[in-house]
């Protein structure tokens, strides 16, 4: 329901005539009904109480289409009319029949109030008594509309924002694409070949295309669009010009300069679909919108989108004259913490090959890098994909739409620092402990067929530091069992393993210890504790762990957008500093020392310390043919950064070694 609210002074008169009462109608009452019916919309209501002379001029279909369209064009709500009545000087003097009236009511472009002049005429009504009836107007819709004229509502696009890392490079920009197509009237003879030609460099279909030609609308000499292309596609564009029908014409649309490099973190825009539009608030988006459909496009949506601009005008003799406004809000532009040359640095090295890497300041917490490989090129998803386009990315083996840096994997031997700091922590390993292993292979009774198995034999007893320069899985599997369950799972929970431990912007798995959160049997502990098991991390979970060896026993909050605060740690005193520094020296160890597993990294232009790992992915404990993921964690002596990297399928590339290379390689690129 609705309110109403007048101000005027209600009046009523009673004299007598002759030897009857009769009650005498007062103009102002008439128009506080008058204003009830509009206030109601009820604009048939209203039509019946208008003047005889205004009815001769504007018909009732009208009066009534004019007034419901325009309040349905502009969303007209919470109308409000008051009024005022005029003082008179004495009882003789003829009531006022001309008042002025204050409207207000919320649209489309914001609140709109005006003023005006309503003028009550009086006349004999179907019963032959005299009573007064409304002079209307146009005026009276809007005074704009007085002299005549239409409403329009006129809509101000936006500008969506744009995405940058961290020295200003565009990551996702408004830019020139190129829509391509085709003048019907500059096909050759060779009419059929031009169309083929056409199709196999646009990835279209021949149908589609005779479909864009066969339109009705469609002569010769007007130009045809058949697909936008992005502008970094230079020898697209020249094989397409050599065509004589193809026609270019240079449009704004969305660009994304690094392409696959970015793909998984950038994400894309594209057509809002029909169930979209109908899920949205309703106003927000127009059919054939854009909207991010994937990555930060997508996680920043509401942020990125801007807000169109609303103009309510009045045309009339080709002139506007303005109503109401809400001016266009550009979408916001973001800043990354990402470095585009770190980035597209890791995604190279992977030439295609299947795998995941994460780049963090341990100081600062800012992310630097998030790859997944291989990846796809997103102007596809943004411009239109074809269906063999399509079909070819997701039959591919390697899962080229997979987001790597957003799954959790089995980080192997790299997690041994993690086991090692527990250790420390529980007082279970100590820097002078040194412990008698011997063989290969070891076990404890009833057990079973279940063996620990390491890739060396130490010559002596292992320490600590010997265990982490040689990656000794037995070491770590029984230091895990004198941990404990208990202890185990709840030091890592300090670590940011367990659901929502590790805050982030972007949407990434959560690390975890075991399926279930909890360690329930011997040989799952001792798994884990070498980083088998059931324990899954990410990539950037796994480098952020790191840093707590550099923060003297702090883990670092990473952050992804400049604006968030850095230097923020995430857990304090996991470690202490001194057990940080021993392990520290360990990892420069499995670099410099000729028995250390990552020695091909120990290069002259960056001093690297760091930790492998080789994942296992065994169906069964008899599995010897299972599939071997390669880790490499590395940071150089400066410490201003730590690269967690995983290469998927080593397991005739050389293992995890060939991981290490891969790092080694872009490290080189990175200080040369």
């Amino acid at each position: 329901m609705k309110k109403f609210l007048f101000s005027y002074f209600l009046m009523i008169v009673i004299v007598l005539a002759g030897c009857a009462d009769e009650e005498v109608i007062l103009p102002e009452d008439r128009l506080a009904t008058y204003l009830t019916h509009w206030q109601a919309e009820e604009f048939p209501i209203m039509y019946d109480m208008l003047a005889d002379q205004v009815k001769e001029e504007v018909a009732t279909e009208a009066f009534i289409e004019r007034y419901e369209k325009i309040y349905q064009d502009i969303e007209a709500s919470n109308l409000v009319i008051t009024f005022d009545v005029p003082m008179t000087d004495g009882e003789d003097e003829e009531p006022a029949s001309v008042f002025p009236i204050q409207v207000s009511l919320d649209s489309i472009a914001g609140e709109i109030s005006f003023t005006a002049e309503i003028t009550m005429i009086e006349q004999l009504d179907e019963d032959e008594q005299s009573n007064w009836f409304v002079d209307w107007h146009p005026g009276l819709i809007f005074p704009e509309l007085e002299a005549g004229g239409t409403l329009q509502v006129i809509t101000t696009e936006t500008v969506r924002g744009e995405l940058f890392d961290r020295f200003g490079n565009g990551l996702a920009l408004n830019d020139d694409v190129y829509e391509i197509g085709v003048d019907p009237g500059l096909f050759s003879n060779d009419r059929n070949n031009e169309i083929e030609q056409i199709a196999d460099l646009l990835s279209l279909s021949v149908s589609a295309i005779e479909s864009a030609l066969e339109q009705g609308w469609v002569t010769e000499g007007v130009f045809v669009p058949l697909k936008t292309i992005p502008s970094t596609d230079q020898d697209l564009r020249e094989a397409l010009n050599a065509i004589p029908p193809v026609l270019q014409r240079t449009i704004t649309g969305r660009a994304y300069p690094y392409s696959e490099a970015m793909a998984h973190l950038i994400g894309y825009v594209g057509n809002i679909t029909a169930e979209e539009l109908e899920e949205a608030e309703p106003g927000r988006y127009r059919e054939h919108d854009q909207l991010g459909k994937r990555g930060l496009e997508q996680l920043f949506e509401a942020r990125l989108r801007g807000e169109r601009g609303i103009r309510i005008v009045a045309e009339h003799n080709n002139n506007r004259t303005g109503i109401a406004e809400i001016a266009p809000q550009p979408g916001e532009d973001i800043m990354l913490t990402i470095d585009a040359n770190i980035q597209t640095a890791l995604f190279e090295s992977y030439q295609d090959e299947a795998g995941t890497a994460a780049a963090i300041n341990p100081v600062t917490g800012e992310t630097l890098a998030l790859v997944s490989s291989p990846a796809f090129d997103p102007h596809l998803f943004t411009y239109g994909i074809s269906q063999s386009e399509y079909d070819a990315l997701i039959d591919d083996p390697d899962q080229p739409t997979l987001n790597r840096f957003a799954s959790t994997y089995s980080p192997g031997s790299a997690f041994k620092p993690l086991t090692a700091a527990i250790g420390l922590n529980e007082g279970v390993i100590t820097h002078d402990e040194r412990i008698e292993i011997n063989g290969l292979t070891w076990s404890k009774d009833g057990w079973g067929n279940y063996r620990v198995r390491r890739v060396s034999e130490s010559s002596g007893p292992v320490d600590l530091h010997d265990a982490l320069v040689r990656s000794d899985n037995i070491f770590f599997a029984q230091k895990a069992l004198a941990i404990g369950n208990e202890a185990f799972v709840s030091q890592l929970e300090r670590f940011g393993f367990g659901e929502e431990q590790l805050p982030y912007k972007y949407p990434i798995r959560s690390s975890r210890v075991a399926n279930d959160s909890s360690i329930d049997r011997e040989t799952l502990l001792a798994d884990s504790g070498y980083g088998q098991g059931e324990v899954l991390m990410s990539a950037l979970h796994l480098a952020t762990t790191y840093s707590t060896l550099l923060n003297d026993g702090s883990m670092i909050q990473p952050i992804l957008e400049d604006q968030e605060e850095s230097g923020v740690f995430l857990a304090k005193d996991l470690i202490s500093p001194e057990d940080a520094a021993y392990i520290r020296t360990a990892l420069r160890d499995v670099v410099s020392a000729t028995n250390g597993t990552a020695r091909s990294a120990n290069i002259d232009i960056v001093t690297l310390s760091g930790k492998t790992g080789t994942a296992e992915l065994k169906q069964s404990l008899d599995d010897e043919d299972g599939a071997e993921n390669g880790w490499f964690v590395a940071y150089p002596e400066e410490e201003d950064i730590i690269i967690a990297m995983m290469v998927e399928n080593v397991q005739e590339l050389g293992g995890s070694g060939y991981t290490v290379n891969q790092l080694r390689d872009v490290f080189q690129q990175l200080y040369e």
